[in-house]
């Protein structure tokens, strides 16, 4: 499969208020293999994502081509700044702040430079700000960012994967009461006093065997006629 062909499965979402410059974003993305939906609000945008915050909308007034809108999976959103009503600023914030399309890319267009302007939008998550009006150099940014979402898609897929595998779920189940069972059965370690202190000990429970043993051998040296006889000196007993 070609680049041509690879690129012409990508779909961008282009919304613009003036038909003119619809008219000029589509025929740049089909020129550049882009399947391509335009719409004229921010507003129709949401109600084409499916997010219908705007239930106001005049039925009548031609808004969404293809018709089979939802079958279509949008991979980037360029919009103009200044549009009535719904602005693309207040768009972008709307895509980021929905779970299910944050990941979308947005594109800001607009027609006039002004560079707080510039970096809201970028904060907010705006891929890129371009000045219209646009070229085709501007459009070639677009495959790489679209490829890094669907790239980033792709890793949360094998992750949410991983997690459902019936091995992974009974792993995790039983992992706190493995964990507390190691515990349970983990040998409980006495204090060891240092060697040192023992050493200490030794030598001062030998020294008082030795003291004692000195005071036995004191004692038993004594004539025995000392211990039995009393000794008198310088005293007369009368009778």
């Amino acid at each position: 499969m070609g680049m041509a062909a690879a690129e012409s499965q990508y779909h961008v979402l282009a919304v613009d208020d003036s038909i003119i410059d619809r008219k000029l974003i589509e025929r740049l993305l089909k020129t550049s293999s882009y399947q391509v939906t335009t719409v004229d609000s921010g507003s129709k945008a949401l109600e084409f994502l499916g997010l219908h915050e705007n239930e106001e909308s005049n039925p009548n007034t031609p808004s969404i081509s293809p018709n089979n809108h939802q079958e279509v999976e949008v991979n980037l959103v360029i919009t103009d700044y200044c549009m009535p009503g719904m602005t693309g600023y207040d768009l972008l914030k709307k895509i980021k702040e929905s779970s299910s399309l944050r990941n979308i890319p947005v594109v800001i267009m607009s027609s006039e430079n002004v560079p707080s302007r510039i970096n809201r939008c970028l904060e907010e998550g705006a891929e890129e700000f371009f000045l219209k009006p646009v070229r085709q150099s501007d459009l070639v940014r677009l495959k790489s960012h679209i490829k890094k979402t669907n790239l980033k898609k792709i890793q949360n897929q094998d992750v949410a994967d991983k997690l459902e595998i019936p091995e992974v779920q009974q792993h995790h189940h039983h992992l706190p009461q493995q964990i507390q069972n190691d515990q349970q059965q983990a040998p409980k370690f006495q204090y060891l006093q240092p060697e040192s202190e023992v050493d200490q000990q030794q030598q001062a429970l030998q020294q008082a065997n030795n003291n004692k043993r000195k005071t036995m051998e004191q004692a038993n040296s004594t004539p025995e006629t000392d211990r039995t006889r009393p000794r008198y000196s310088g005293i007369a007993t009368v009778v």
